[in-house]
């Protein structure tokens, strides 16, 4: 794939912007995702380039911390909390209706770019589990009842 030039100055321009920090790298990446909602390979030799580091140690850090992402992520990133509470009282069966209903395993995104399915960590919600994020906002008690409701209400919503 090859980069748009308006694109490839605006990564550059965000990795200008840290050039004084003594560790730029996690705060370039960090703009970079949230500008673009993925880190793709391209990206990361655009990235290695400007910051002087090898493609691999960028790589490295792009793979271990799971809010980056090689890959886009939906419109929606519906993230099913799999702490000890939220499995002790049903997490994994309302990850696993999500994915039945939307077609998708953990990870993957929808043919139609509308959702990405993650199952997360703990996520601080522990006295309202299981708990469902999506875009950041937290859904409490979820039942594996309310899931096709909950996907409904964000079809419609991406529809208007």
């Amino acid at each position: 794939m090859k980069l748009r030039h308006d694109a490839v100055k605006l990564i550059e321009s965000i990795c200008d912007r840290y050039k004084d920090e003594p560790t730029p790298l996690m705060l370039v990446l960090s703009d970079i995702q949230k500008e673009y909602g993925y880190i793709p390979l391209e990206v990361q030799e655009i990235v290695s380039a400007k910051l002087g580091m090898p493609v691999s140690e960028i790589y490295g850090v792009v793979t271990f911390y799971s809010f980056f992402s090689l890959t886009p992520k939906g419109k929606y990133v519906v993230g099913v909390c799999l702490g000890t509470a939220c499995y002790v009282k049903g997490g994994q069966n309302v990850l696993d209706k999500f994915s039945t209903l939307l077609g998708i395993k953990s990870g993957e995104t929808t043919e139609d770019g509308l959702f990405t399915l993650d199952s997360l960590r703990c996520i601080g919600a522990c006295g309202i589990a299981p708990a469902v994020s999506i875009n950041g906002k937290v859904f409490s008690k979820v039942t594996v009842d309310e899931v096709a409701r909950i996907i409904e209400t964000y079809r419609k919503e991406a529809s208007l």
